[in-house]
Parts: structure tokens; sequence; C-alpha cells
């Protein structure tokens, strides 16, 4: 990264965890067709990363908060969002199957992106039930939100479209392990049946409450 060391205000834009084309425009002091060209030279040497349109991230930031980059950017790039779903019940050891895309839950419309960091997958939720996550630390003000392993289940299962009975899906076919869920979880996610207000999910908490208590 040696030859980059002429580029206005270097540290400062390495030091950001994402930039939009208007910072960019500040702090490499360009402006229309300039910062344009400038903008494509440092994409096309792999100095930035796009993220989508007019957003970016510097590969010297991402390869030095690897560990959790990816996360914080499923939070930014579309927000309000917070991690759920397949990618968190992986993680948690809930689901066995191997995940390569981060999904989250949003209040806005549902959208997918796709960029060199991977893709990112974005369901609507209403209002009511855009909640049940905790917020993890990352770095200086910014955080990651991540639903609850009870929280994930439940928005998978709120999605989830069953082929034939809730019973058999729930039960063997879907891979739950259900041993990873105590009667504490069974209440939070009772919490969240009754907030969606969802003769489905009534009926899906039935279920459960025979498998885990």
């Amino acid at each position: 990264m040696g030859r980059y060391s002429e580029i206005k205000n270097k540290e400062l834009i390495e030091k950001k965890p994402y930039l939009t084309k208007k910072e960019l425009s500040l702090l490499l002091e360009k402006k229309g067709k300039n910062l344009d060209k400038k903008i494509t030279l440092l994409l096309r040497d792999e100095y930035l990363v796009p993220l989508k349109k007019g957003l970016y991230t510097t590969q010297i930031y991402r390869l030095k908060n690897k560990e959790k980059y990816e996360e914080f950017v499923a939070n930014f790039l579309y927000y309000p969002s917070y991690l759920s779903l397949e990618y968190v019940l992986q993680k948690e050891g809930i689901i066995p199957e191997a995940v390569y895309v981060f999904t989250s839950i949003t209040a806005k419309l549902t959208r997918i992106f796709k960029n060199k960091l991977g893709t990112f997958s974005y369901r609507k939720i209403k209002d009511g039930i855009f909640l049940g996550y905790s917020q993890e630390q990352f770095v200086e003000n910014y955080k990651i939100l991540t639903a609850t392993k009870t929280k994930a289940l439940f928005d998978y299962l709120y999605f989830y479209v069953f082929k034939t009975s809730f019973e058999q899906e729930l039960t063997s076919d879907l891979r739950i392990n259900w041993d990873r869920f105590t009667q504490g979880d069974f209440a939070e996610f009772s919490d969240y049946v009754k907030l969606s207000k969802s003769k489905k999910m009534q009926e899906i908490a039935r279920i459960i409450s025979k498998i885990i208590l």
C-alpha cells in the first residue's frame, strides 16, 4: 500500500469504517469528474472496496477489522436492521447447515445486496416485532446488532414456508438442535408469538412446547 502514500488525508480515510462519496470528496479534495476518476482508480487498484452505490471502505480497514467487519457491514448497509435468521442460527449451533449469506431482519423493504464481502439478505418484518436483538461493541461508537438465538429462531420460523406438517418439519426435517433451548428461551419465544398475533406462530409455539418442556 506504499504507493498510496500521496493520497490526500490517507490516515483519516483509513480510520473510517465506511465512506460516502461526499466524505471522499472532502477527504480527497476532489469534485465532479476528477473525484469519479480518482475513485475509479482506487477501486481498480483495490485500495477502495465498494459496498453499494456511493458507499465504500478501504481494504486496509477491512483487513484490520476482518473478524467482525462483515457483521458490521450487514447492519449499516441497510438501516435499520439486525443480524438474524439462518446466519445467527448457524453461528449459535442451532442448525447444522453452513450459511454463506449474512441474513438480517429489517423494518424496511426486503432487499438483497451483493459486493466483494459477500451477499447480504434482508427480510422485512412488521414494526411490532422488530426487536429481540443485543448490541455488541464494534469500534469507537459503532455497535453490531444481532438477534438473540431465540429471536433468530422466531424470525426464521415466522418466514419459513412449511411444506408438510408443522410437527413433522419442526421435529425432524428442519434439523433444529432443540437441546440448545431452555424453558427460559421458550418463555422469550412465547413473548414474540404474542406480539406477532400470528395463528401460525401460535401453533408452532404449541408444538415447540411439547418438544422442549
